[in-house]
């Protein structure tokens, strides 16, 4: 077979996935439609489907023509249908023909960078792997593996610069947690992501997330692709949600951890790269109230559109004084600007933490407002307190219902 009827071949079946392509997304959104209200498993195994048809259907459609060129037959768009397509036909086919070359040589090229995006990645993960753990921690996701029947060592490594904790490895899994979450954040809650990241490992949902990227690499053109595979996260990440919960036995532990892993990425004062998993207002709010989104999926949408809009969108919001909520109310970054650095203060480096008290409304707004804990410098903690007492908060609730309740945030200022 000549160089020329490869690229031929190969060409076409890239332009042929244009429409295929869209029948297998027209196709897949009806079918989420249909199980809109089933459970996250569901869907996950029609987007996989569906991500796997974009894989296959070209591979045999590449395939049947390689063995018609190997045979001496002709190939093109919509084969057998040519001969009644007509001067017009004729001449955009010429033309697509004419730059076949072009064509394979830039999907190529495109390909090709993604691929290697894709094997730095697997490498900084496996440098990552040979970092070094932590004892008590490690000795803690030994514990949870036991509990989520995990038969296989799990190994932890703390890593810098990371934003959210990341579950790598098929046959060696690895959990990289950031040096940050160690430090920042309470044990309590840390264990829950954790159980989190054990619920990946137990599904083997990096092998899965690699054929995605494999696919997105190779088909990196169609937008179908890439809406299947952030599809497929999203219920992935619902999924590993409730087997965290359920093993954990507290929901709202999990919701908590994801609310102040929000927080810490929001209060360093830098951009904060988003969490795996995209919505992590929906995954708090399900966890929050999980017959919220069966009784009513049309409320999803705006929560979605507001939170494409935000950089990160929540903290954590625990109660200032005893309180008789069923949850706390919890703060919507969305909805209020980043506090700003006061110029003289960040000349100076000027650091610290500011804890404030915020007494939140049934309709989610800020009733009242005072300092809990002063950062050492006054300037910050005007600026904090004047910029989040913009925000709106989702209220606490009692027994389903909205209630007036005290909580706490706090902002951390880094100058670096």
């Amino acid at each position: 077979m000549s160089a020329q009827a490869l690229v031929a071949a190969l060409g076409w079946t890239l332009l042929d996935f244009l429409w295929q392509g869209a029948m297998i997304g027209v196709e897949t959104a009806l079918a989420l439609f249909a199980l809109r209200r089933a459970r996250p498993q569901a869907r996950y195994l029609v987007l996989c489907l569906g991500l796997l048809a974009c894989v296959i259907w070209p591979a045999f459609s590449l395939v049947q023509r390689l063995g018609e060129a190997a045979g001496g037959g002709g190939f093109g768009p919509l084969a057998g249908m040519q001969g009644g397509a007509g001067a017009a036909g004729a001449g955009w086919e010429g033309l697509v023909r004419a730059h076949l070359a072009w064509i394979v040589l830039g999907w190529a090229a495109c390909a090709g960078a993604l691929g290697l995006r894709m094997a730095a990645g697997l490498l900084w993960i496996r440098r990552a792997a040979r970092g070094k753990g932590d004892p008590a921690w490690q000795a803690r996701l030994d514990r949870l593996a036991g509990e989520f029947g995990i038969g296989r060592a799990v190994r932890l490594r703390v890593v810098e610069h990371l934003a959210s904790p990341l579950t790598a490895g098929w046959w060696r899994p690895v959990v990289l947690v950031p040096a940050s979450l160690v430090s920042g954040m309470s044990p309590h809650l840390l264990e829950a992501l954790l159980a989190h990241e054990l619920a990946h490992v137990k599904r083997h949902d990096y092998l899965v997330n690699l054929c995605q990227n494999v696919a997105e690499a190779l088909l990196f053109y169609h937008p179908v692709v890439w809406w299947l595979s952030h599809r497929i996260r999203v219920e992935r990440e619902l999924i590993a949600d409730d087997i965290a919960a359920r093993t954990l036995g507290e929901p709202r532990r999990l919701a908590l951890a994801l609310s102040e892993l929000e927080k810490l990425q929001f209060s360093t004062h830098h951009l904060a790269q988003a969490a795996n998993g995209g919505d992590l207002m929906s995954r708090i709010k399900r966890l929050l109230r999980p017959d919220a989104k069966a009784s009513n999926w049309k409320a999803a949408i705006p929560a979605l559109g507001l939170a494409a809009m935000s950089v990160a969108v929540f903290a954590q919001a625990a109660p200032a004084a005893p309180s008789k909520a069923d949850t706390t109310a919890i703060a919507d970054f969305a909805s209020c600007a980043k506090p700003h650095y006061p110029e003289q203060e960040l000349k100076q480096n000027h650091e610290g933490t500011v804890t404030m008290q915020f007494r939140v409304g049934v309709d989610g707004r800020v009733k009242e407002s005072k300092l809990s804990q002063s950062s050492g410098y006054p300037a910050l903690d005007e600026a904090a307190l004047t910029a989040l007492v913009k925000c709106r908060f989702y209220p606490a609730r009692t027994a389903g219902q909205p209630v007036e309740d005290w909580t706490q945030v706090k902002y951390v200022w880094v100058s670096k």
